[in-house]
C-alpha cells in the first residue's frame, strides 16, 4: 500500500503544480506522478522537509518544488517548440 499511496500523492502534487501554474504537465497521469516525485525532491532540497507530511512527501515544499519544475519544463518545451517552428519557416 505504501508505494501506491506515494504514487497517488505524487500524482496529486504534480497535478496541483500544473493547476496552479496554468500549464499541463506533459505525459498525463504518469507525467504528474513524475513531476510530483521530482518536484518533491527539488522542494526538499531547496526548502528542507517541514510542514505536514503525507505519503512520505513534505507537502508544502513538494508543491513549491513541483511548481518550479513545471515552470522549467514548460519553458524548455516552449523554447524547443519555437526552434522547431523557426526551422520550418527557413525552408
Amino acid at each position: 500500500m505504501g508505494i501506491i499511496w506515494m504514487l497517488i500523492v505524487g500524482g496529486i502534487i504534480g497535478w496541483l503544480a500544473g493547476l496552479l501554474t496554468g500549464r499541463d504537465v506533459p505525459g498525463g497521469i504518469i507525467g504528474n506522478i513524475i513531476a510530483g516525485f521530482i518536484g518533491s525532491w527539488l522542494g526538499s532540497l531547496i526548502l528542507g522537509s517541514w510542514g505536514p507530511v503525507i505519503g512520505g512527501f513534505a507537502i508544502i515544499p513538494a508543491i513549491i518544488g513541483s511548481i518550479i519544475l513545471v515552470l522549467i519544463v514548460s519553458f524548455i518545451l516552449r523554447k524547443m517548440g519555437q526552434k522547431k517552428n523557426h526551422g520550418h519557416h527557413a525552408k
